[in-house]
């Protein structure tokens, strides 16, 4: 097969969905995941409708059952996994940009843990999971959907734009995914996988809000420019619309 395969997480709206839709240009079999499968299917018939050759699993990133089903679905059907794009992921409250929601002394521990769980360690073992199968990829690529927000050297900067931008709990999740990204590139190295990390921009999503600056179609650029890069192309590194972030 020439046609390659994605999986998208949270692929049946917002960033996920755009990035599925925007994956048609480069004639991806995308097949997305969705907690609601009914959902999904509605998702997938619009992607159709737009072109795209689609499929849905349905499939709760929290759920360690679900990432060996996910391994079990393109193992049977593909053999392989060419791109894995990890969209899904929750704020833990309002949209962190806005502003401290918790103070990193006063955040629940409760709140902290079912951040991480999505956000970090979900992807974590989603990743795990399926490795082997972007091993037998010739071109293998995983994108991290991370956020400017995870940036400590930002974040650092009295005169950074997030300065004041402090939710704890979101934050410090993405950072956490940053690191994986780092160390996952290394450990991959020498093979022809790539990993890196993406930061959408403020989006109009259900995250994002209404009050974002930027389109979803703005937004899934960089997750579809790190899911089709050349061989050539970076590997452990923070992208914005091809420009490097600050760690």
């Amino acid at each position: 097969m020439s046609q390659k395969i994605a999986f998208i997480t949270g692929g049946n709206r917002g960033l996920g969905f755009q990035t599925a839709l925007e994956l048609k240009d480069a004639g991806v079999k995308v097949v997305i995941g969705s907690r609601d499968l009914a959902q999904g299917e509605l998702a997938v018939a619009k992607l159709r409708a737009a072109g795209v050759d689609a499929d849905v699993l349905q499939f709760d990133i929290t759920r360690a059952a679900d990432a060996q089903a996910a391994y079990d679905y393109f193992e049977s059907r593909y053999g392989r996994l060419d791109i894995l794009v990890n969209n899904a992921g929750i704020a833990g409250g309002s949209f962190p940009g806005a502003g401290p929601e918790h103070s990193a002394g006063e955040v629940p521990p409760a709140l902290l843990h079912k951040v991480f769980e999505t956000n970090f360690f979900a992807q974590v073992a989603l990743t795990g999971a399926l490795l082997p199968l972007l091993k037998k990829s010739p071109a293998g690529r995983i994108v991290n959907l991370s956020s400017i927000l995870a940036s400590l050297t930002l974040h650092a900067d009295p005169n950074s734009p997030i300065y004041n931008s402090k939710s704890f709990a979101y934050d410090a999740s993405k950072t956490a995914l940053n690191a994986f990204t780092v160390h996952l590139a290394w450990e991959l190295r020498d093979t022809n996988i790539k990993v890196n990390s993406a930061h959408p921009g403020w989006v109009k999503t259900a995250m994002g809000g209404e009050q974002a600056p930027m389109e979803l179609s703005e937004g899934a650029r960089t997750s579809v420019a790190l899911a089709t890069l050349p061989d050539d192309g970076p590997t452990g590194g923070f992208f914005h619309v091809g420009e490097p972030l600050p760690w």
